[in-house]
C-alpha cells in the first residue's frame, strides 16, 4: 500500500508509492551518451580556448591532472563589492555578484568513479582549499558544488568536470536543510542526521555499503528512484574541514557507489552534489555535510511540479538491495 513518509530535516513530504507502477525497467533502454570529439572539446587546450592561466593545478600547471579555471560562461561574475539589494515594485533583486569555476580533469573520456583513487581525493582536497579562500571574501554566502554526468543531467560538455558556484544568498533547499536540523536540535539536543544514520544501522535495510569513515544508504524519504546519500560517520557541519583520512574513505564510497549505479541501474546520467554548511559559521555546528546522488531514472510529472511533493515508486529498502547487487523479489 501507499503511504505518505515525511523527511525529519526540511519537514516535506513524499509518497512512497511501489505499487502504483511497474518498477522503472533500469535494464530495458540504455540512455546513448555520444563523446564529443576532441578537436572540439575546450578543455583539451586551455590557452587556445582561453581558459589559462588557471587557479589551481595538481600536480603543476606544466603537466596538470586536475586543474581549476573560472567558468567563461558563469552563472554569477565576481565584481568588486557585495551584491547588492534593491526593490523592483513587490520584488527584491539582488546584482548577480559571485563565482562561477569549473574543475576539470586531464582525461577527456574517464568518468569520476573511475580515476585512480589519488586523483579522485587531490580532486577534492583542491576544492576543500577553495572554499577555504572564498570563505575569507565577506561577499560569499554559499558555495555549491555540484557534477553533473549526461544531457539528461544537464551536463552540456562530455568531458568531465566539476562545477564550483559561490552565490551570495543561502540556496532555498539548503535554508530549508539548515532551518529542520536547527529545529530538530533544539528540540532533541542532538543531530538530525546522526539520529537517522543510527537508525539505519540498527535496521540496515537501507545500507548500500560503507567504510570506516562513510556510509552509502538510501534515504527512507526517498525522493527519486535510487536516490543515494553518503555521510560521514563522524559528525562535522563542513566539508572544508574533513580531515584527508576520513575524505579518503567518503571518496572511497562515493566511487563506489558511482560504479555501482552504472553496473546495477544500466549507466543512468546522474547528479551528485555536496550539501554543507554555509561559508560564513554562523553557528551551524548542528548540521552534518553530506553528499547526495540523484540518477535520472524517472522524469518529473504534473503532480509533482504542481505540488512539490514527489512520487517514489521504488521503495529505498528495495534501491538498497539492488545497489547491493542482490535481487528484489
Amino acid at each position: 500500500m501507499s503511504e505518505l513518509r515525511q523527511d525529519l530535516v526540511s519537514g516535506d513530504w513524499i509518497i512512497l508509492a511501489p505499487e502504483r507502477a511497474a518498477r522503472p525497467n533500469v535494464k530495458e533502454k540504455k540512455h546513448i551518451r555520444r563523446p564529443t570529439p576532441k578537436s572540439k572539446c575546450p578543455f583539451e587546450d586551455l590557452e587556445k580556448s582561453g581558459n589559462w592561466p588557471p587557479i589551481d593545478a595538481y600536480p603543476n600547471r606544466n603537466n596538470w591532472r586536475i586543474v581549476l579555471i573560472p567558468n567563461k560562461y558563469p552563472a554569477l561574475k565576481h565584481v568588486a563589492g557585495c551584491a547588492s539589494l534593491r526593490i523592483y515594485g513587490p520584488h527584491r533583486l539582488k546584482t548577480g555578484a559571485g563565482d562561477h569555476e569549473l574543475v576539470v580533469m586531464r582525461d577527456h573520456k574517464t568518468n569520476f568513479p573511475f580515476l585512480k583513487p589519488l586523483e579522485a581525493v587531490k580532486i577534492f582536497q583542491m576544492l576543500q582549499k577553495r572554499f577555504k579562500t572564498l570563505s575569507r571574501d565577506s561577499c560569499n554566502v554559499y558555495t555549491s558544488i555540484f557534477y553533473n554526468w549526461g544531457t539528461l543531467a544537464g551536463a552540456s560538455l562530455y568531458h568531465p568536470h566539476f562545477q564550483v558556484l559561490t552565490l551570495p544568498i543561502i540556496p532555498p533547499d539548503v535554508e530549508h536543510s539548515l532551518r529542520g536540523s536547527a529545529r530538530y536540535f533544539k528540540k532533541y539536543h542532538r543531530c538530525v542526521h546522526c539520529a537517522m544514520l543510527k537508525f539505519d544501522f540498527e535496521e540496515k535495510r537501507r545500507i548500500i555499503e560503507e567504510n570506516r569513515h562513510a556510509v552509502a544508504l538510501a534515504p527512507y524519504v526517498s525522493r527519486s528512484p535510487y536516490e543515494v546519500r553518503i555521510f560521514p560517520k563522524r559528525h562535522l557541519s563542513r566539508f572544508e574541514k574533513m580531515p584527508a583520512a576520513e575524505l579518503k574513505g567518503v571518496v572511497s564510497v562515493l566511487q563506489s557507489s558511482l560504479r555501482r549505479i552504472k553496473k546495477y541501474l544500466n549507466d543512468p546520467d546522474f547528479n551528485f552534489f555536496i550539501h554543507t554548511a554555509p561559508l560564513k559559521d554562523h553557528h551551524y555546528n548542528y548540521y552534518h555535510w553530506h553528499i547526495e546522488i540523484i540518477p535520472h531514472i524517472s522524469n518529473l510529472g504534473g503532480f509533482e511540479l504542481s505540488t512539490g511533493v514527489e512520487i517514489d515508486v521504488v521503495d529505498p529498502a528495495d534501491a538498497a538491495r539492488i545497489l547491493r547487487g542482490r535481487k528484489v523479489y
